[in-house]
C-alpha cells in the first residue's frame, strides 16, 4: 500500500519509450507494457502511470516508398537469407497474434519512418500523441498503409482528429525534426541500441518487449521505494 501522506507516493510513475513505427517488436511491446499498467493499476493505492514516446530510427536509410517485401527489405539491407526472414517473420506474426496484434506482412509497406516520428512529435504538441503512435502502428502492421509519405500521413493525422492542413505544413517544414534528432542523441547518450527500450521513473530500464508481468513488477519496486522514502519537511 502506498504511503498517502507522502505526495511523491502518488507522483505519477513515468515511462519513457524508445521505438520505430517500423520495429514489430515496438507494437508487442506496447501492447504488454499496456497489460502491465492495467495490472498495476488493478492493485490498491498505486500511482498513474504516464507514457511518452520518442524516436528511434532503426533503418533510417530506407527509401520513402521501398520497392519489395519486407523478405526482400530484410534480404538486401540487413543481408539475412530470405528463407530465415521468412521464418523470422511467421514467429513474429505468431507473437504479435498473442497479444491480439494481426500483422499483414503480405500488405506491409516498408517506408522510411522519420516523417512519422515527426507527426508523433506534433501530435505530443496537440496533446495526440498516444493517439497517434497507435493509429500508425496500426496503420503500418496490420493495414498496410504507408507511413511515409506526408500526404499519407496527414490522412492518418486527421483520423484522429488533427488538422490535415496544419500537418502537412508541419511535415513538409520539418517543423518537428530537431525534436526527432534530440530524442535520438538521448537514445545514444543511454546507449540505447536496440528497441523497444523503456526508461521507466528515469531511472530503471527495460529492454525489449517483456512479459507484462516485468512492467508490473518494476512499477511496484518504485512505488515501494517511494513509499519508504522519508516524505519532504
Amino acid at each position: 500500500m502506498t504511503d498517502l501522506q507522502n505526495p511523491a507516493a502518488l507522483t505519477p510513475i513515468k515511462v519513457d519509450v524508445w521505438s520505430d513505427i517500423a520495429c514489430p517488436w515496438c507494437y508487442i511491446g506496447k501492447r504488454k507494457l499496456e497489460a502491465g499498467i492495467e495490472a498495476f493499476a488493478a492493485m490498491p493505492g498505486t500511482p498513474s502511470v504516464e507514457i511518452e514516446y520518442h524516436s528511434f530510427e532503426l533503418s533510417p536509410d530506407t527509401p520513402v516508398d521501398f520497392e519489395g517485401d519486407e523478405v526482400e527489405f530484410l534480404a538486401n539491407h540487413k543481408g539475412i537469407p530470405a528463407e530465415q526472414a521468412r521464418q523470422m517473420l511467421t514467429r513474429v506474426v505468431g507473437i504479435a497474434e498473442d497479444v491480439g496484434l494481426h500483422y499483414d506482412y503480405d500488405a506491409l509497406q516498408h517506408a522510411n519512418t522519420v516523417k512519422a516520428h515527426e507527426l508523433i512529435h506534433y501530435a505530443k504538441a496537440h496533446g495526440l500523441q498516444l493517439e497517434a503512435k497507435e493509429r500508425l502502428l496500426k496503420a503500418y502492421f496490420e493495414e498496410g498503409r504507408n507511413v511515409g509519405r506526408i500526404d499519407d500521413l496527414a490522412d492518418l493525422a486527421a483520423e484522429i482528429g488533427l488538422d490535415r492542413d496544419d500537418v502537412v505544413r508541419s511535415l513538409e517544414s520539418s517543423e518537428y525534426l530537431a525534436a526527432v534528432r534530440a530524442d535520438q542523441r538521448q537514445a545514444q547518450e543511454y546507449g540505447i541500441q536496440g528497441v523497444p527500450f523503456f526508461v521507466i521513473d528515469g531511472k530503471y530500464g527495460v529492454s525489449g518487449a517483456q512479459d507484462a508481468a516485468t512492467f508490473s513488477e518494476v512499477f511496484g519496486q518504485v512505488a515501494g521505494e517511494r513509499a519508504d522514502a522519508p516524505a519532504a519537511r
